[in-house]
């Protein structure tokens, strides 16, 4: 697979634009999305940066993804994600992901953090890229964020882009990790809430402080997902176990 990024172009922006539309009718079905909506803010954040961006968001449910890049619209921008590389080789979805930008990364494999070379590719061209820094669905029972991986602020000092923490709440009850099929047949009624907030954009280089060995760098990933843990705290109205995220529990 070329692991080079290619700018979508405006052929991709209208099928992005297409596909956005489609995909947030149909979650309308099966949630009730809100953006941005954060008790004890002074302001809501209503548009976000211009330029580069990085945007992390924790990670509870398999159409994560999907509401992401549908907040990332309804803030004035697209979201280039880093999407699991099997999603490319489906015939229809993975040519739609192509030619919208979508970054693939093995997940698990030795390789996975190649994918930082076509991202830093895209943020160059001004985009805002989304990852989700867990790497997989929360296994904690009861859905707070585990620790992140080192790869966004790693992503954030080589090239400069500030990190936007993008809180999700409720996703897991859309789609969770088990009964899929019943769990959206019951959604179709209940109509659960997924609630979201934005933080402000973090400069990762100034929270340096000193050379940017692997020790510092896990404690400055540590300070940037504790500020999307306290989104996380502030749409629940709960303090999390973990300041900076609950230990990876094995499958």
């Amino acid at each position: 697979m070329n692991s080079r990024w290619r700018h979508p172009g405006w052929s991709g922006a209208a099928i992005y634009a297409v596909a956005a539309a489609v995909v947030g009718g149909m979650l309308t079905v099966f949630a009730r999305v809100q953006v941005a909506g954060v008790r004890s803010r002074a302001a809501v954040v209503r548009r976000l940066p211009d330029g580069p961006v990085i945007v992390i968001a924790n990670h509870s449910s398999y159409v994560d993804g999907l509401l992401l890049a549908i907040v990332c619209r309804r803030l004035g921008r697209s979201a280039r994600m880093l999407a699991a590389a099997g999603l490319f080789k489906a015939p229809l979805i993975g040519t739609v992901a192509r030619r919208i930008g979508f970054i693939p990364v093995d997940r698990g494999a030795a390789n996975a953090a190649d994918a930082l070379g076509p991202a830093a590719e895209a943020l160059g061209a001004g985009e805002l890229v989304a990852i989700f820094p867990e790497g997989r669905l929360t296994r904690d029972p009861n859905q707070w964020p585990e620790k992140a991986k080192t790869g966004a602020v790693r992503l954030a000092l080589k090239t400069g882009a500030p990190i936007v923490p993008v809180a999700l709440e409720g996703a897991h009850r859309v789609v969770g990790r088990r009964k899929h099929v019943s769990g959206l047949l019951k959604n179709v009624i209940l109509r659960p809430k997924v609630a979201t907030a934005v933080g402000e954009p973090i400069d990762v280089r100034a929270l340096l402080a000193g050379p940017e060995t692997p020790d510092e760098i896990r404690r400055v990933t540590d300070v940037v997902w504790s500020q999307l843990i306290d989104l996380v705290e502030q749409l629940r109205g709960l303090d999390a176990p973990a300041e900076s995220g609950v230990e990876r529990i094995a499958d």
